[in-house]
């Protein structure tokens, strides 16, 4: 969060900021097996990102509950869009921290932006907005993070360990999960069967 923090203060992008990171089929970190991350800050003294295609068994109204926002009853009574809304595990680090990416259409005093239409805020105020129908148009919550040190990101990418590129708000918001990897694969012209057979080679 601290790479954040120092991104809302600084005009300059790292160059990883606001792209999917895409786990080729060496990966040798189970945690990681088949994973998106979508890079929410990068510098020089490091990356942080969340991933967005591994789902987390707490459901969001049992969320909501545990952390005091709403009671059981008022859990019951969410509107659909609210009840549906997916839980995921955004990564290895602070798992019991939630973060919330969102379209630019909603913010408050804790949300930093991470691209010029995306924004994070780990703030139980959004999830109270979202309860109540009034969130963002296009939300993903994330309990958990993905961290690097200074230069290790840019180490795992030379090594081959994952593929990056551009993002966008149409695969890093859309609710088909279990798809994702493919498909963004798919967006770049890979086959996922040619890379698993060149994967090591070289």
């Amino acid at each position: 969060m601290d790479l954040l923090r120092q991104k809302k203060g600084a005009s300059q992008r790292g160059f990883l900021d606001d792209q999917f990171l895409i786990a080729m089929p060496g990966m040798k970190d189970d945690r990681f097996s088949r994973a998106v991350i979508y890079i929410c800050a990068h510098s020089d003294e490091g990356a942080m990102g969340l991933i967005i295609n591994q789902v987390q068994p707490l459901l969001f109204p049992d969320l909501l509950v545990q952390l005091g926002i709403l009671d059981e009853q008022e859990a019951i009574r969410l509107p659909m869009k609210a009840k549906d809304f997916i839980v995921r595990n955004g990564g290895p680090v602070d798992r019991s921290r939630g973060f919330v990416l969102h379209s630019d259409d909603y913010k408050v005093e804790s949300s930093l932006p991470v691209s010029e239409e995306i924004c994070l805020t780990a703030t139980v105020d959004i999830l109270r907005a979202i309860s109540a129908g009034r969130g963002p148009r296009h939300a993903l919550m994330a309990l958990g993070y993905s961290g690097w040190g200074a230069g290790q990101l840019e180490s795992e990418i030379a090594e081959n360990g994952w593929l990056t590129c551009p993002a966008t708000s149409e695969l890093l918001f859309d609710t088909d999960i279990e798809r994702k990897y493919d498909r963004i694969l798919a967006t770049l012209g890979i086959d996922l069967a040619r890379l698993s057979s060149a994967a090591g080679h070289a």
